[in-house]
């Protein structure tokens, strides 16, 4: 069965939000990334200097679970960054066929902002909204057996 958390989105504080969650929280972060890190994508403009710090993301584990998982927005993802909007549901389904199934379900109707697709950092994934407003992200990890 898919698991679901929550992932939250900034405008440029992202790590500062999650150095209080930790604080709350407690636990390690086991990833941070930033877009700097990122890989070149094909045509795409060169990353502005001043979007390189900013959280690609993060996650912080809240119990066995379930994680508090992040990042920040920026260029032409910002236009719509909105407080009380800048959350999405993320589901990591078990199996492709599963996100596959999921991604399917919850798109009817909605709008699919992120096709499925293989990611540079090993995942199938793909986001969208659904016909009721709310933002989804689901994943597969492609490392785990299926």
């Amino acid at each position: 069965m898919a698991t679901v958390n929550i992932y939250l989105t900034f405008n440029g504080n992202c790590r500062e939000a999650f150095n209080f969650y930790q604080s709350v929280f407690g636990g390690e972060f086991p990833y941070v990334g930033t877009y700097g890190e990122m890989p070149p994508q094909e045509g795409m403009p060169p990353l502005p200097e001043d979007q390189k710090d900013r959280i690609m993301h993060i996650s912080l584990p809240i119990s066995k679970e379930t994680s508090l998982m992040g990042s920040d927005t920026g260029g032409e993802w910002a236009a719509n960054y909105k407080e009380g909007n800048n959350f999405s549901i993320s589901v990591n389904a078990e199996s492709k066929e599963e996100a596959d199934r999921i991604f399917g379900a919850l798109a009817k109707g909605g709008e699919v902002s992120m096709p499925m697709d293989k990611t540079f950092w090993g995942s199938y994934f793909g986001m969208l909204t659904d016909p009721f407003g709310i933002n989804w992200m689901v994943s597969f990890e492609l490392s785990n057996p299926q």
